[in-house]
């Protein structure tokens, strides 16, 4: 296990819809019209990148790995990763949809091959909002899990984390190597200098496969139909409260 300034942090980092972006769905509802739509870093990966920067920074790591299992072009949001401080970048090139699971899997097979003492997760994508992939790696590795980060404390041998939870905050202590998976107030992620970004161009990011890792990426869930909420009706305004009640009773919302 590393001591100090020897650690390494794996961070899997995902290309999805940028979050300013409004999302459409295809005409004929098998999807989300990614035709021309601009992508980015899941914002809760960028949290991760940032703090496995700042403990480098702190001089508690040595080695940054960004991952990103996906298309070719995942490959700019792993560049991204290098330009805010990651050392070296793996694409796991894939062009299918990817689940949770089968993510969880090769990340698996690359901590046995890498032998990080930490990997950080965002807790999760907002393209699907699965939240899964931390908790499964967790599970298949047999590592213990911090899920929901609000601030980290690293000693050589464990890892405190304040988790988020509903009316507070919990306080959990990991034995290293870890999964943490980070929410919002974890920290908030630079930006990438211009000099940062000419650097990471020559940064090594290598190619691989899922069939490197001996992972099958076929998807096992099959989306049947994607459709847009329905459309927010009119508001009414009421004179009391029990006039509030009948309405909602009338609705069926109680």
């Amino acid at each position: 296990m590393g001591s100090d300034n020897s650690m390494k942090v794996l961070v899997p980092v995902k290309r999805v819809v940028d979050f300013n972006v409004k999302v459409r769905v295809k005409s004929d509802q098998s999807g989300i019209d990614l035709a021309n739509v601009k992508m980015s870093m899941n914002p809760f990966d960028e949290i991760a990148v940032e703090e496995a920067v700042r403990l480098k920074e702190k001089g508690k790591v040595k080695e940054i790995v960004a991952i990103s299992i996906g298309p070719a072009q995942a490959a700019e949001t792993i560049r991204t990763a290098l330009a805010m401080g990651a050392d070296r970048g793996i694409l796991v090139k894939t062009d299918g949809e990817v689940e949770p699971l089968v993510v969880a899997k090769i990340l698996k097979a690359i901590c046995e091959a890498e032998k990080p003492d930490l990997v950080f997760t965002g807790k999760q994508a907002i393209d699907d909002d699965s939240n899964q992939t931390g908790q499964m790696l967790a599970a298949l590795l047999g590592w213990g899990q911090g899920t929901f980060a609000h601030s980290l404390e690293l000693t050589d041998a464990s890892a405190k984390v304040a988790r988020e939870i509903d009316g507070g905050l919990q306080t959990v202590e990991l034995k290293l190597p870890a999964v943490v998976t980070t929410d919002l107030r974890l920290n908030e992620p630079r930006y990438a200098s211009l000099p940062n970004i000419m650097k990471a161009k020559k940064k090594p990011l290598e190619e691989k496969t899922p069939a490197d890792y001996g992972v099958d990426a076929t998807p096992r869930l099959k989306v049947l139909k994607v459709s847009e909420p329905p459309k927010r009706g009119p508001g009414i305004k009421v004179k009391s409260v029990s006039e509030l009640l009948d309405k909602l009773k009338e609705a069926g919302a109680i």
